[in-house]
């Protein structure tokens, strides 16, 4: 939209010389010579310009210094991977190039699952976002629902006693550990530490300790990361001449994994604080539909500056976010809309703690599952 002054052809803006000046008439373009403040207008081949951008003819300052418009924080993604292996390297260029053009879009390659998400603003949007990539890139893509990323934490403490010992001809591997493995309330993390005295774990030792612990949980007896737990080095022994940092390092591997699952595991899923708005006319439905998802509802207020409308707040596990936006517009006719962000994580129920396991393909309490997340294909 022109704002002030005139645009004719030939007129450089932000140091890009525009291919010509046109009027847009539904799927029809009129070639112009001019245009005044006031009137839409499409420009042609303006390089390096990114949406949302202020032009201003060169050697003029903007009399209207326009501020721009914060993108709408998506609401439904997609897990998405090229149909084609090779396309993989030139996915991500696509994307970035499509995010300039359409800022309510947004992608990440998730670190706990390593899926490519694409979000947006709905299935459509998706869809066309995705129609996108096919005509335009040349990228046909296979979607599914993103994997949760669950993690899992312990309900009680053990001690356990790890110890590698291997021969090989030559210098041998020798490590000795003993540890106590406890919970630690939500959200405090992870914490490592000794009580060595008189030297039975020598300290040039114990930084391997540590580095077997934290490798063991990056995938636990359930099979996701772990997450709330203390480990204390309490005592162990070493050889003079077979001990190493990477014995210790094995060391603690082995006496976690003999441990962990006398910890009683539990699977935790991440919960979202969600905010929705709607007619108040839905209240009613809206309630219904975050209680049916096993959401836990916060409360409702009229919102004061919006004559007839409610702001609903409550809690809702990730895993029921999938197309929550898609029912929550068919059932307001369109006019209901909400916003989210992550709280904390919560054990998942027994039940349906059993039905990810099986899932996903993890096996309960003894450390042989592989994969992330419940995904399942869409198309």
């Amino acid at each position: 939209r022109l704002w002030q002054g005139q645009l004719t052809e030939g007129i450089i803006l932000n140091q890009v010389r525009p291919s010509g000046l046109y009027r847009l008439q539904g799927q029809q373009s009129q070639s112009i010579s001019k245009a005044s403040a006031g009137e839409i207008i499409a420009l042609g081949r303006l390089e390096g310009i990114q949406t949302g951008a202020t032009l201003v003819a060169s050697g003029d300052n903007p009399g209207v210094k326009l501020s721009q418009a914060e993108p709408i924080k998506p609401v439904y993604a997609l897990a998405i991977a090229p149909e084609k292996r090779k396309d993989e390297v030139k996915l991500s260029g696509a994307l970035t190039k499509m995010l300039e053009e359409d800022p309510s879009l947004a992608w990440e390659q998730h670190g706990d699952t390593n899926e490519i998400i694409l979000w947006g603003q709905g299935d459509i949007h998706l869809k066309v976002a995705l129609d996108r990539l096919r005509r335009k890139y040349n990228l046909p893509m296979t979607t599914g629902w993103p994997q949760v990323p669950y993690k899992e934490t312990i309900r009680k403490t053990t001690s356990s006693h790890g110890r590698y010992k291997h021969q090989s001809g030559g210098h041998g591997q020798f490590g000795d550990v003993y540890l106590e493995i406890k919970p630690q309330h939500r959200g405090e993390g992870f914490d490592f530490s000794d009580t060595i005295v008189g030297g039975v774990v020598p300290k040039q030792y114990i930084p391997g300790v540590e580095t077997g612990v934290r490798e063991y949980l990056s995938q636990g007896p359930l099979g996701f990361p772990v997450v709330d737990v203390a480990v204390t080095l309490t005592n162990g022994s070493y050889h003079s001449v077979d001990s190493s940092e990477q014995a210790f390092k094995q060391a603690a591997r082995l006496a976690m994994t003999q441990g962990m699952p006398n910890c009683q595991p539990m699977l935790l899923e991440p919960i979202m604080a969600i905010e929705v708005k709607a007619p108040i006319e839905f209240t009613s439905k809206v309630l219904q539909l975050i209680t049916g998802r096993r959401g836990q509802i916060l409360g409702y207020e009229a919102i004061s500056d919006w004559k007839g409308w409610d702001c609903v707040c409550g809690y809702l596990p990730q895993a029921e976010m999938h197309d929550f936006i898609v029912e929550l517009r068919s059932l307001t006719l369109g006019t209901g809309f909400f916003k989210w962000e992550y709280n904390h994580l919560q054990e998942v129920p027994g039940k349906l703690a059993t039905g990810v396991l099986k899932t996903t393909g993890r096996s309960n309490g003894n450390g042989n599952g592989n994969g992330n997340g419940n995904g399942k294909p869409r198309k």
